[in-house]
């Protein structure tokens, strides 16, 4: 048995800029017996090398891996297969964490006796401004342990901000079940494995705090992403099929909701979503639609079904977009910010 309890993976690609402050977060945590997982995807920088450096001065358990660029995913994947904690964590090369992140975490999943733990993000640019509005968290408040399915159909329902680093994850779990990175898409795949995960578990804690720190800026990987953002439709997609092959972990009809969630309101959300980002950094609109036309995603906005009364304005925009897409986008442009 390890004596490991935490590993922290941290794909690392470029990431000179800002490595010094990620790494600084993870060495200077309240907490005993972990490990830091670097792999370096590549790097064209000095990154690696002020990694090497920083990481010379702890006495910490490190492991620091360089490969050819594979991607994100790739990396991920490496530092899952290197990992001997009992837990997992993941941390991005440009994003940092409270110094009681691991100490939350690990407390609350032991007490409660829980197969993973959950906490809350701060998003902050550049200029130090907060992002997050934490009212986002309120289905979270007051609750101490919930379901492994609740937190995923908070996150279909877009209830609460969520992403993949904001988990703690038994590596047994993940082991068991051959839970990855999915490494042939490059928009989606962390939401996709985090999902995969829960499924496969019964229970998760909260801790009732952000712990966990995101910088936005112009080189964050999702910003220089453009159609291929669309591809998170079919991880949505990859994900009802993965409900339906494990039917065994969970009843029918729990199934069917998840399914149904996804096709008739995650789905058309996530398209949506999209075409708002394509339409305030002034994407050619002929190029989008050219898209949604190839990946017949027209047919799947029009499939969406509200969850809850909280929808009603989705829904009025879906009708009026899908009426004439085009004077939809001209009408927005003028009136920005108001439909």
């Amino acid at each position: 048995m390890t004596n490991i309890n935490i590993s922290i993976i941290i794909p690392l690609y470029n990431g000179s800029r800002y490595i010094q402050k990620t790494l600084d977060s993870v060495i200077n945590q309240n907490f005993n017996n972990y490990e830091i997982i670097i792999v370096d995807d590549g790097s064209t920088d000095d990154s690696l090398d002020k990694t090497k450096k920083i990481l010379s001065k702890t006495d910490i358990s490190t492991q620091i891996i360089s490969q050819k660029n594979k991607g994100a995913s790739n990396a991920r994947n490496k530092g899952l297969s290197l990992a001997k904690g009992q837990y997992i964590l993941f941390l991005d090369d440009d994003d940092y964490i409270d110094s009681n992140h691991m100490k939350y975490l690990y407390d609350v999943v032991k007490e409660n006796k829980t197969d993973f733990a959950f906490t809350k993000i701060l998003k902050f640019n550049v200029n130090g401004d907060i992002l997050t509005n934490l009212n986002e968290y309120d289905f979270l408040n007051n609750k101490k342990v919930i379901s492994s399915l609740d937190l995923i159909k908070a996150d279909l329902e877009m209830k609460i901000p969520f992403s993949f680093s904001l988990i703690l994850y038994n590596s047994k779990i993940l082991k068991e079940n051959n839970i990855t990175f999915n490494e042939s898409n490059v928009y989606g795949e962390d939401t996709e494995f985090a999902i995969k995960a829960l499924y496969c578990g019964n229970n998760v804690s909260i801790v009732n705090k952000p712990t966990y720190f995101y910088l936005q800026h112009a080189e964050s990987a999702t910003s220089n992403l453009y159609l291929k953002r669309f591809s998170i439709v079919e991880i949505f997609e990859n994900l009802a099929d993965f409900f339906k092959n494990n039917e065994d972990k969970h009843s029918k009809e729990e199934n069917i909701e998840l399914e149904n969630l996804i096709k008739y309101n995650r789905v058309p959300k996530a398209i949506f979503g999209n075409l708002m980002y394509f339409f305030y950094n002034n994407y050619d609109i002929k190029d989008i639609f050219n898209e949604m036309e190839r990946l017949n995603l027209f047919s799947k906005l029009a499939d969406f079904k509200m969850a809850n009364f909280r929808d009603i304005l989705f829904l009025i925009k879906t009708k009026v977009f899908l009426t004439n897409p085009t004077m939809y986008y001209k009408v927005w442009k003028t009136f920005k910010n108001s439909i």
